[in-house]
């Protein structure tokens, strides 16, 4: 993974977690980043197991959106739990 590829994806974290932000509540830049990244590893790993596909041509979009529902699940199971 390079340099470029790093930056990208911590913006679409950082991108996820913001707009996670609109759903759950919480707020932060640190914050969103560190949802948004955890979410999309929880919400790749929740679409592959699944067999869920979004249809969306886009894969920045489609990545985006695997992200913030990530994200969301992340912050309920951590407000679940807490």
């Amino acid at each position: 993974m390079d340099v470029k590829a790093l930056g990208i994806f911590l913006a679409m974290g950082l991108i996820a977690g913001f707009l996670a932000s609109f759903v759950v509540g919480g707020g932060g830049l640190v914050r969103y980043l560190i949802t948004g990244v955890i979410g999309a590893f929880v919400g790749g790993f929740l679409f592959s197991f699944l067999g869920i596909n979004l249809g969306i041509s886009n894969p920045m979009v489609s990545q985006v959106v695997t992200a913030t529902i990530g994200a969301i699940v992340v912050v309920l199971l951590a407000r679940l739990v807490a």
